[in-house]
């Protein structure tokens, strides 16, 4: 049997049966155990082509609740309702442990609510925030992946470990930011006030490590997703470069875009809910099904 931990119903779910005790389920009602093979023409319901891709061994083993998600909802495009993002968005430790997102953004007013951003709401999370500067947290029916609301989830803010209390908006953070709205040039100023900043434990808060303790080549290992922040040509190359090859590698600096820019969306961004630990999985089940919403073009009915 495979339980599903926090897949984020009011509490969780009590059980789901295994793929395997699952088909044996879904077969009872029908009538035929070849169901539309008998009949070449006939399109096949859900439940009667899950039935015939584990007759053909595509379905892998159960196990996890993100292969439950893969296996019975996204490979299978089952619309997500609004229903149950509604419930995600106002239930805590939806997508880890920590408070509802609605306790701290259920309103567009600024005054009431952070960024002015409504997440109580189909139509206030598809108008994003309202706080200047006003921006979407995502487009509807594309892939969210980078986009604010999903990033925030899954991204963990850099060093490891920092909590929401300590400052995005030091002298450091400042200069990085600049550098990179700037241009991120490979000039003198870099060299001698920017560049250092990634050696150097603690500048980016308290008790953390340098940059370059986790990223300091661009083979992996010893460095993290590939990615040297000791040289310009380093960072510019950006991340991933021998997995996916130079001329594909994931670009973490967008000259003149400091907000555009992977490195300082890292510095900067304190990952959802506040205060959850870099060591909980980035991609939970039910980020996963926030993001096929998403995709399916974030219908509010």
């Amino acid at each position: 049997m495979v339980k599903f931990r926090s897949i984020g119903t009011v509490g969780r779910f009590s059980r789901l049966a295994s793929l395997g005790s699952l088909a044996v389920l879904l077969s009872l009602g029908l009538s035929h155990a070849s169901f539309a093979d008998d009949n070449p023409g006939t399109k096949r319901t859900i439940a009667e082509q899950f039935i015939h891709d584990m007759k053909e061994g595509k379905i892998g083993e159960s196990g996890a609740d993100d292969h439950v998600v893969q296996e019975l909802i996204i490979k299978r495009s089952i619309p997500i309702t609004y229903r149950y993002i509604n419930i995600l968005m106002n239930t805590p430790n939806a997508f880890g442990p920590g408070v509802a997102c609605t306790v701290c953004h259920n309103s567009n007013d600024p005054g009431k609510s952070y960024r002015g951003l409504d997440l109580s709401t189909c139509k206030g999370m598809i108008e994003g925030s309202t706080e200047k500067p006003k921006r979407a947290v995502f487009k509807p029916g594309t892939d969210p992946k980078r986009d604010i609301l999903i990033r925030r989830l899954r991204n963990n803010r850099m060093p490891l470990g920092q909590g929401f209390e300590n400052s995005t908006f030091t002298p450091n953070h400042m200069l990085v930011k600049q550098w990179i709205a700037d241009g991120a040039k490979n000039d003198d100023h870099f060299n001698k006030n920017v560049l250092p900043l990634f050696s150097t434990p603690n500048a980016f808060g308290p008790k953390t490590p340098a940059c370059t303790a986790c990223h300091m080549s661009n083979q992996e290992p010893p460095s993290f997703h590939e990615l040297n922040l000791s040289s310009h040509a380093g960072i510019m190359l950006g991340a991933d470069s021998v997995a996916k090859g130079v001329d594909k590698a994931t670009k973490v600096i967008v000259p003149g875009k400091p907000d555009d820019s992977f490195v300082w969306q890292h510095l900067a961004e304190d990952r959802m809910p506040p205060g959850i630990s870099p060591a909980e999985a980035r991609d939970h089940p039910n980020t996963t099904i926030l993001q096929a919403w998403i995709k399916q073009g974030a219908k509010c009915d």
